[in-house]
C-alpha cells in the first residue's frame, strides 16, 4: 500500500463533498480564521524566516497539523523557495520565506480580502504600491478582445485598400 502523505489527508477533508453546505462553510470559516492569525504573526516579524517542523508549526500556531498543512498548501507558492508540499509528513522541516509582493498578489488573486486587508501589510508596502499591485493582480485576469476588422474596413496595414483586397484576400 502506498504512503499516504498529509496533504492528500488535508484536501480530503478540505474538500469533502459528503459534507452539507453548512459544515462546509463552518469548516473554512474556522480554517481562515485561524490562517488569519498566522499571517498577522508572520507579517509582524517581517524579515524572520520561521521554519520548523510540520508539527512544531502547528503546535506553535495552536492549529491540528492538518490544518497547518492547509495553511502550508496555501502559501507555497508566494515562497522564494517551494517546500515539498505533496510528500509532507508531521516531521518535514519546511521554511516560511515569502517574496512580499508575490503572498501579496496571491492574496488579492484569492480574494481573500482578510489576508492582503491586514493592517501588518502597512508596515512592509507602501499604501500606494499595495494599491498598485491590487490593480495588477486585478488587471491580469483581464482578457481584452480586440475589435475584428471587417471585409470591407480599411486595412490595418495602412495600405488604404479595404481589407478585402489587401490582407484579407487570402483569408
Amino acid at each position: 500500500m502506498a504512503k499516504k502523505y498529509l496533504l492528500e489527508s488535508w484536501r480530503e477533508i478540505a474538500y469533502n463533498q459528503e459534507q452539507t453546505k453548512k459544515q462546509y462553510n463552518d469548516f473554512w470559516e474556522a480554517y481562515f480564521a485561524q490562517e488569519k492569525e498566522v499571517y498577522k504573526d508572520i507579517l509582524s516579524n517581517h524579515g524572520t524566516v520561521i521554519s520548523g517542523t510540520v508539527a512544531e508549526l502547528a503546535e506553535k500556531y495552536n492549529m491540528k497539523v492538518l490544518t497547518m498543512v492547509g495553511f502550508l498548501d496555501g502559501i507555497n507558492d508566494s515562497l522564494k523557495k517551494q517546500n515539498p508540499i505533496d510528500k509532507l509528513t508531521e516531521s518535514t522541516k519546511v521554511h516560511l520565506d515569502y517574496d512580499d509582493e508575490k503572498l501579496y498578489r496571491n492574496m488579492v488573486a484569492a480574494k481573500a480580502d482578510w489576508l492582503y486587508g491586514l493592517e501588518e501589510w502597512n508596515n512592509i508596502l507602501s499604501e500606494e504600491r499595495q494599491k498598485e499591485l491590487y490593480k495588477e493582480e486585478k488587471l491580469s485576469g483581464t482578457v481584452v478582445k480586440e475589435k475584428k476588422v471587417g471585409r470591407n474596413d480599411p486595412c490595418p496595414c495602412g495600405s488604404g485598400k479595404k481589407y478585402k483586397h489587401c490582407c484579407g484576400r487570402n483569408q
